[in-house]
């Protein structure tokens, strides 16, 4: 390839980086009441160094050799130009393996990069651009080995697709697979004769036109318990899953490990890549921007060390209500909670007050009745705020919230704040 053709692909894709940091979202869902999304080091990576992190990676698969006719191979992964990069090519000659009890095939190199340790529920998101080949590009989780089943002499395995595409269309069955995102959760079961059943649950597909190597996308899935997920493809409403629990009321119980893995797939499904596109360095290559995982903790857990998340300034930093007015009831003990949810990047301070609004012509206008400092500490924090009334409030009046988030060494005028958000609830009558 011409030093200048490489020149523009490289520009192409800085631009295409540039442009989705600057208009793109991304991010964890809102997170249930009481808790905060905060980043899982060990599944996340930024790729902006020259080598794989070894200290959380493997640059190969630890239990497969690769489908064939592809073979994983540590040389076809790279760090570099700010991305993992795992390219597809033709091996020179046949490579014959002896594994799983009998001789394998392979002429076609591909790629595996796996997490070395496993994890349990949590968000899990990546931005990636697919190879413009017939070989996968795949984000994805799996058990390693198998748990015991119900009846003692079956067993079961978990598989979580968040994301399985290839880069180009063709005329084979799975030509689907070449846009838009397509997830599924697959209960592996041997049973007591040890016949394996594929008991796959309602696979979930988000459509999109264009095909996943134009550009790149952002895939993420919420491993939310052991028997649902949800699926969440660019700023699309996200989708949800059921995995199958005919066989265990928890199917999906046991910790996976987190997979990024670009393999060929058989034909009549998919059809293999030509030896063209393999030797073309503006096709063959899959690009991982980044990979993040988070989990859930409460709220004002501030016991956490967030180091690597603090230096990456995920979140445009901001206090929020979800409704612009509600009811609200107060308890027997005179309390109110309040619902409001934030992002922040480092240890903040969220300065919330109530006041009574009047009627400007008679009174002062917004009357404080109660006022409230918090310390947050860095992630997406969804909580009740509860505030003890000093008087009782009247159920004929409109009060207002207002929220500013701060400093920790700031003050609370709205000048200084990072962000500020209001809200008027009345009382339940």
């Amino acid at each position: 390839m011409k030093p200048y053709n490489l020149l523009i692909t490289s520009i192409m894709l800085l631009f295409s980086m540039c442009l989705f940091a600057q208009n793109g979202k991304f991010g964890p869902p809102e997170p249930p009441t009481g808790k905060r999304w905060v980043m899982n080091p060990d599944f996340s990576d930024e790729f902006n160094g020259t080598e794989l992190d070894a200290t959380k990676w493997y640059d190969y698969h630890p239990n497969w050799k690769g489908r064939e006719p592809g073979i994983f191979l540590p040389s076809q992964v790279s760090v570099k130009d700010g991305y993992l990069q795992i390219k597809g090519e033709k091996l020179k000659k046949d490579t014959i393996v002896k594994a799983y009890g009998r001789e394998l095939t392979f002429n076609i190199a591909g790629g595996a990069v796996v997490s070395k340790k496993s994890t349990f529920l949590g968000y899990y998101e990546c931005r990636v651009k697919a190879a413009a080949t017939t070989m996968s590009t795949t984000f994805w989780f799996s058990t390693n080995g198998a748990a015991e089943g119900p009846n003692g002499c079956d067993k079961y395995g978990q598989e979580w697709d968040i994301q399985e595409c290839i880069g180009r269309t063709g005329d084979f069955a799975g030509n689907f697979f070449a846009s838009g995102m397509n997830s599924n959760g697959h209960f592996w079961y041997n049973d007591c004769d040890k016949k394996r059943h594929d008991l796959k649950a309602a696979s979930v597909e988000f459509k999109n036109e264009e095909l996943a190597s134009k550009d790149f996308n952002v895939y993420g899935g919420w491993w939310r318990n052991e028997n649902n997920a949800s699926y969440y493809y660019n700023n699309r409403k996200p989708k949800h899953i059921k995995f199958y629990d005919k066989i265990v009321d928890k199917p999906f119980s046991e910790p996976m490990f987190m997979r990024l893995v670009s393999e060929t797939y058989p034909f009549p499904w998919i059809e293999l890549p030509t030896d063209e596109e393999l030797a073309d360095p503006t096709k063959n290559t899959v690009y991982y921007d980044w990979v993040r995982g988070y989990k859930l903790v409460d709220v004002l857990d501030d016991s956490i060390n967030q180091d690597y998340e603090k230096g990456l300034k995920l979140y445009n930093e901001s206090v929020l209500f979800s409704e612009a007015e509600i009811e609200l009831e107060v308890s027997k003990n005179n309390k109110i909670l309040i619902p409001l949810s934030f992002k922040a990047n480092q240890k903040r301070t969220i300065y919330i007050k109530v006041s009574e609004t009047t009627d400007r012509t008679k009174v002062k206008w917004d009357k404080k009745v109660a006022e409230q400092t918090i310390n947050i500490s860095p992630g997406y924090g969804n909580m009740k705020v509860a505030f003890k009334l000093d008087k009782e409030l009247s159920k004929s009046s409109t009060y207002k919230v207002e929220a500013i988030i701060r400093d920790v060494n700031g003050t609370n005028k709205t000048r200084e704040a990072l962000d500020v958000s209001s809200m008027f609830f009345t009382l339940k009558k």
